[in-house]
This record gives structure tokens, sequence and C-alpha cells, in this order.
């Protein structure tokens, strides 16, 4: 009951292990207007409701300028990566098409690994919030054509991280034009609806129907002093040659929230032009060397899945052979069948014709029996000896013939025995192959032994159930190269991703409905057609190239 704004907000930053603390606070609503919870002030003394539960959202007040170069925690990223996600997903950050797929593939990376075909099939995407409804209703698309379109994207990122994924999330979304901005209605001397718009850069003013560009900005080093009196706002200009220029806002609550976030926002941005306080630069030193032990970590992580991978493609290949060698032990199993029934099948043949043959040998021998007894006959009349010679000629025409198919006979016997003697062989051989074959040595289970870490790589020692990890001089070095090799990397790459962008974007702009076009994609279409392809940063630096005294002058004429 007694508890002040920071011992509440204290706890849920212990509760997170939140470090980074200045970026954040625990909001609350008043009558339709956002507020945040005074560090120095009671809970209960807050216009808050009295009912419980009294409800606070823990966000992010301030905004960095490069999330890359500022956020250091891994929690602090992640808290942006939702709070930025959510603003684009519900609308409050504008998001190109084209970008939002782009978007949505890095979330996909961060809550699902890397794409695996076998794992991310078709659908696997249907209950994820991944586009806005703006983005979705605008195109004559199923969900199964973004799905396809994300996916496309999301297999490019394979390796990346988590906390990777995240930050480069943030690192495209911060140069949206909405991102970190806070808009309020105010006017003018003139009377003039404008909106003002505070962020990490300065004070911008926007037409009320066009929240993507200023028409004029003050970065924050021009401004010297910010006050209000009642409902009027005054900003003192650091040159004190030009004049204050002062506006009006709807309503007091307002002005005093105006009055925080700038503040904040000067705060932080004078900050980051002074060197890091002691306890940022223990921040840094501890991210560091984490991000070097995280580094490590999967790369011993990638080397064991590339043994895993390996022992299976070697287990695959040994039973791929013995399968192989299995079929060779059946083909050789059938081939000695066949030759063993061949065998038998020539002997029986050869049998059959060398009794053939005897027999044969035994007819001639009988015919030529037969002829000498004729020839010993003696034939008295002259028609008994012409028959009679007759008869001899026939006996040994038939002689002839029974000598040549006796000598066909010897011969194709022969032929038998020879073809006999070949499928013995073949069967010897047979016999021989199949018994290489199963008398080959089996190959022993693979157990790969882990290669051995490179010596200048700093060693895990485990005790107990604690991990102790020492740092050496060489593991600083080496992750400063690598991050300098990242940075060539990305500025290579961001001319590659622009590409795409424009081929997905000329890709679907024929299935684009433009009847359901909103204002600001009309607004970003108009822009990216002037050429304003620029970042968020470089159109800020255009607005500010005037002199102050001209542009407030300008704000005064509005």
């Amino acid at each position: 009951m007694k508890w002040k704004g920071k011992d509440l907000f204290d706890l849920v930053c212990r509760t997170l292990g939140l470090r980074e603390t200045w970026f954040f606070g625990l909001q609350y609503t008043i009558k339709d207007t956002v507020a945040w919870l005074k560090m120095d002030k009671k809970v209960l003394d807050h216009d808050v409701s009295k009912e419980e539960p009294v409800t606070f959202h823990f966000l992010a007040k301030f905004y960095p300028e490069n999330a890359e170069e500022e956020l250091v925690q891994e929690i602090t990223q992640h808290l942006f990566f939702l709070q930025v996600k959510k603003q684009i997903l519900d609308e409050k950050i504008y998001c190109p098409p084209e970008a939002s797929v782009l978007l949505a593939s890095y979330a996909v990376q961060a809550k699902y690994g890397d794409y695996d075909p076998s794992v991310h099939k078709r659908g696997f995407l249907a209950q994820e919030e991944l586009l806005p409804k703006r983005v979705i209703n605008l195109y004559q698309m199923t969900p199964e054509m973004w799905e396809e379109r994300i996916t496309a994207w999301y297999a490019e990122h394979r390796g990346r991280a988590r906390d990777e994924a995240e930050m480069e999330y943030l690192k495209i979304a911060q140069d949206l034009e909405m991102y970190g901005v806070n808009y309020f209605a105010i006017r003018n001397k003139k009377g003039t609806e404008l909106l003002l718009g505070v962020d990490a850069l300065g004070l911008h003013i926007y037409d009320p129907e066009n929240r993507l560009t200023p028409k004029i900005s003050f970065p924050w080093n021009e401004i010297r002093n910010i006050s209000y009196s009642d409902k009027e706002f005054t900003i003192k200009p650091l040159d004190k040659k030009i004049d204050v220029f002062k506006f009006n806002s709807s309503k007091l609550r307002v002005n005093k929230l105006i009055l925080q976030l700038c503040i904040g926002n000067h705060d932080l941005f004078m900050r980051r032009r002074k060197a890091d306080s002691l306890e940022v630069q223990q921040m840094k030193a501890q991210a560091r060397e984490e991000k070097a032990r995280k580094q490590m970590e999967r790369q011993r992580l990638a080397r064991e899945k590339q043994m895993r991978e390996e022992a299976e493609r070697t287990r695959d290949e040994l039973e791929r052979r013995l399968l192989q060698m299995k079929e060779e032990a059946t083909m050789a199993n059938e081939a000695l069948m066949r030759s063993e029934e061949t065998a038998d099948l020539l002997a029986e043949k050869a049998q059959i014709t060398e009794e053939e043959a005897k027999l044969l040998a035994q007819k001639a021998a009988e015919a030529e029996q037969e002829m000498q007894r004729i020839k010993a006959t003696a034939i008295r009349t002259e028609e008994e000896k012409r028959l009679m010679e007759q008869k001899v000629l026939e006996a040994e025409v038939l002689a002839l013939k029974m000598a040549e198919e006796s000598e066909r006979r010897a011969k194709e016997a022969d032929q038998l025995k020879q073809d006999l003697q070949e499928a013995r062989e073949a069967e010897r051989r047979a016999k021989a192959k199949l018994l290489e074959i199963t008398t080959k040595p089996t190959y022993p289970p693979m157990n790969p032994i882990p290669a051995p870490l490179p010596p200048d790589i700093s060693s895990f020692n485990l005790i107990g159930d604690s991990l102790s990890f020492d740092f050496k001089d060489t593991d600083m070095k080496r992750l400063s190269m690598e991050i300098e090799k990242e940075k060539v990397e990305y500025m290579e790459k961001s001319k590659h991703l622009q590409e795409q962008l424009n081929e997905l974007k000329t890709e679907i702009e024929a299935l684009k409905l433009k009847e359901r076009e909103t204002a600001l994609d009309i607004l970003h279409n108009e822009n990216s057609d002037r050429g304003g392809t620029s970042s968020k940063h470089n159109t800020i630096k255009k607005l500010t190239l005037q002199s102050a005294k001209s542009r407030v002058a300008f704000f005064e004429e509005l």
C-alpha cells in the first residue's frame, strides 16, 4: 500500500533480470489517455482505478536510435522485439506489404529455429499471426500463398539464433517511418491542427493526414528548454537569437505526457553522444563475453551435428552395402543352383549319347558280318549274282552310313563331356564366390570420436554442476574480427535484400485490390514513386538542412 512507483518498477525489472531499465516504464490509462507511473510517487496516489486488480503495462517508453548498438542485454532485445512486432501487427506502425513478409520470416526464425522441410510442412503457419490485417486484405492471396512467400525467406535465415533473428527484425523495423514516434494533436498560433511527433531523434511536426513524413523537424541538440503552462507548450531553441515557438494541446494531462517523453528522449539523446557509464561498460563487456560463449557453444553444437550427420550417412552407406551383399549372395546361390542343374542335365545327356554310340557300333559290326556272310555264299545264277551284288552294295552303303552316324555320335559325346567339365568349373567358381561373400569381415559399429578442439579455443571445465569458462585474449580478438566481418557481409546483403523486396513487390502487385488501399498505403506509394527510399535518419537530416530560425517561422505560418 505504501510502495512508490520505483518499488513496483524495480520488482518487475528484477523479476525479468533486466538491467537496461532506462528504456522502460509502467503504463496505465486515464480516461482514454495513456500515462506513465512516476517513480517518486506512491502507486495508489496516481489517478488509477482503485478497483482490484490495478492494471499496468510494462512497455518500452523510449526507443534507441540504433538497436544493434544500444540494446545490450538479450532480454532487452527480446522485449523490444515483442513490442515492435505487436505494434506492426496492430498497425500502430505502418509497414509496407513486402517488408511485412520479410519481418514475418524473421519472426518465424526466432520462434521455430532453422527451417526443416520434414518438420515445417505446408500449413505449419496457419495459426500464426504474422501479417497486419491491412496487408492481408489488400491482396487477392490465400493464406497458403502468403505462407509460401514467408517460408521462402524463412529458409534463407538458416543458422541464425533467436536473438540474432530478433535483432535483424529490429534493424529493419527501426527504419520504418512511424517506429518509436509518439503522436499528439496540437495547434499552432494560427489555430492550424497539426500532429507533434516525439521520438529518439527530436520533435517533428506532421500534417494530421500524413504520419509518415514530417513537415519540419527539430533535433534534440537544437532545443534548450521545454515547458508548459496549462495547455500551452513552449519550446526554447538552443540559439538564443531565435524566438521561442509555442503550441497548444488538447488537455493538460497530454502536456504532462509530452514533457515526460521530451525530457527522457533528450537525456538519452545526449547520453548516447557521451562516453558510456561504468555500468554500461560492464554490461557491454558481459554481453561480449556472453556472445563469445554462445558463439563457441553454437560452433560446438554445429560440430556435433555435423559428426552426427556423418555417422548417419556412414550407417546408411553400411546398410546399403549390406543389402547389396545380401542381393549378391542370393544371386550367387541362384547361379550355383542353376549350374548344378545344368551339370546334371549334361551328364545325363552324355550318358545317353554314349549308349547310342555303342549301339550304333554294334549294329555296324553286325552289318559287316552280314556282308561277309553274303560274299561267302555261293550264288550260281547271274540273276542271283546281280541281286547279290545289289544287296552287297546296299549293305556297304548302310554300313558307311552307320559308321558316319557312329562317328557323329562320338563327337557329340565328346562335346557333351567338355560342356559338363565347363559346367562343373562354373559350379566351382560360384561356390567360391558364395564362400567369399559369406566370409567377408563385418563392419564395426560407428562410434564417432569428437574432433579435438583447436588449441586456441578456450576450454569448458565442468566442476560439479557448474560450468566455468575461461576467456583468452584471442577470443575477444577473434570476436571483434567476426563482428567486423558480419558488418561487411550485412552491407553486401543489403543490396540483395532490397532487390528481393522489389521482386516481391512486383510479383504481388498484380494481385493488389486498389480500392482497399488505405491513406497510408497511398502516401507510402507516392513517396516511393518520388524516390523516397532513403532511411528515416536521412529524411530527418534533409528536413534540418534549413536554419532553425526558418523552420520556426515555417511552423508559425502553417
